[in-house]
C-alpha cells in the first residue's frame, strides 16, 4: 500500500492551499515554460495538476490545435471548463497517460511519491522525441527558517513547527523533503539530454501567500502537530504569526529541473 499523500485534497482547507502555491510558485513555473518558446499545438501534460492554474496557462498558449491533459489522484479542485481535460491519476501506481506527450510537468508532486526514480523515468518513457520533462520541488530539509520574529519564543516555536513537519510528518508520509535537490541526477539517470537546474527562494513576511501556509498546514496536519507535542495555544500562535509581517521567514529553495529527450 502507498504512503498517504500529506496534504488531502478533500480537506476544507485544500482549495486555500493550491491558491497558495500557485501565488507563489506561478510566476517562476511560468517563466521557465516560457523559456521553451511557442507551444502552438503541442501535447502537453500537467502531472499532479492541483488547482489547474498551470494547466489553464499551457492550454490558452497551446491553442485548439493543441492538447492538455491534468490529472491528479484527486482531481476535485480542478475546474473542467478551462481548455483542458482532467484525469484522476495515480502517477504512484498507473502507466503514464496516453504518450507520447511533447512537454510533461510536475511541480511540488514528485518529492511526496514512493519510487519517484521510477516515476521519472516513467515520465521520460512517455516523451515524444525531442520532448520535455520540466519537475519542480522545494528543498525544505534545512534548519533556522525564521529571518526575524516578533519575539524570540516565536522565532523558537516556527523553528519547531518547521521541523516537526519536515523531519517527521512529510517522511512519515513517504515523502522527501529532500529530493528537489536530487532532481536533476535523476533526469540525468532516465536518459535526458540538456539537463538544466534553476533554483529559486525569498523570504515571506507574514501575511504573504508562503506565510500564510503555515495556517493552512495547522488546518491540514494539525492532528500530526498536536501529536508531536505542540499544544494548542501554540497551534493558535502560528496561525497569527502567519499573518504578522514581524514575522520573516526563508521560503523553501524551489529546485526546477528540466531536461530534452
Amino acid at each position: 500500500m502507498r504512503a498517504a499523500y500529506s496534504f488531502d485534497n478533500d480537506d476544507p482547507a485544500a482549495a486555500e492551499r493550491h491558491e497558495l502555491l500557485a501565488e507563489m510558485n506561478d510566476p517562476f513555473t511560468v517563466e521557465r515554460l516560457s523559456a521553451l518558446g511557442d507551444l502552438t499545438g503541442r501535447r502537453c501534460l500537467e502531472a499532479g495538476a492541483g488547482g489547474g492554474s498551470i494547466a489553464g496557462w499551457l492550454a490558452a498558449r497551446t491553442g485548439p490545435r493543441g492538447q492538455v491533459l491534468a490529472t491528479d489522484l484527486n482531481p476535485r479542485h480542478l475546474p473542467v471548463d478551462q481548455g483542458y481535460a482532467v484525469l484522476r491519476h495515480d502517477l504512484a501506481t498507473e502507466p503514464v497517460p496516453d504518450p507520447p506527450w511533447d512537454l510533461i510537468h510536475a511541480r511540488l508532486v514528485l518529492a511526496h511519491l514512493p519510487g519517484r526514480a521510477e516515476i521519472v523515468q516513467r515520465l521520460v518513457g512517455a516523451l515524444a522525441p525531442d520532448g520535455v520533462l520540466l519537475v519542480e520541488d522545494w528543498l525544505s530539509a534545512y534548519p533556522e527558517v525564521v529571518l526575524a520574529a516578533p519575539d524570540a519564543a516565536a522565532a523558537d516555536l516556527v523553528e519547531r513547527y518547521h521541523r516537526i513537519v519536515v523531519e517527521r510528518l512529510l517522511p512519515a508520509n513517504g515523502a522527501d523533503p529532500a529530493w528537489g535537490g536530487r532532481a536533476h541526477a535523476a533526469l540525468l539517470a532516465a536518459g535526458l539530454g540538456d539537463v538544466r537546474t534553476e533554483i529559486r527562494a525569498e523570504s515571506w513576511a507574514g501575511g504573504s501567500a508562503g506565510a500564510r501556509l503555515i495556517a493552512v498546514n495547522v488546518a491540514q496536519v494539525g492532528a500530526g502537530l498536536r501529536a508531536a507535542g505542540l499544544t494548542e495555544a501554540e497551534l493558535a500562535r502560528l496561525c497569527r504569526l502567519a499573518v504578522d509581517p514581524a514575522l520573516v521567514i526563508r521560503g523553501h529553495f524551489t529546485y526546477s529541473t528540466l531536461g530534452r529527450r
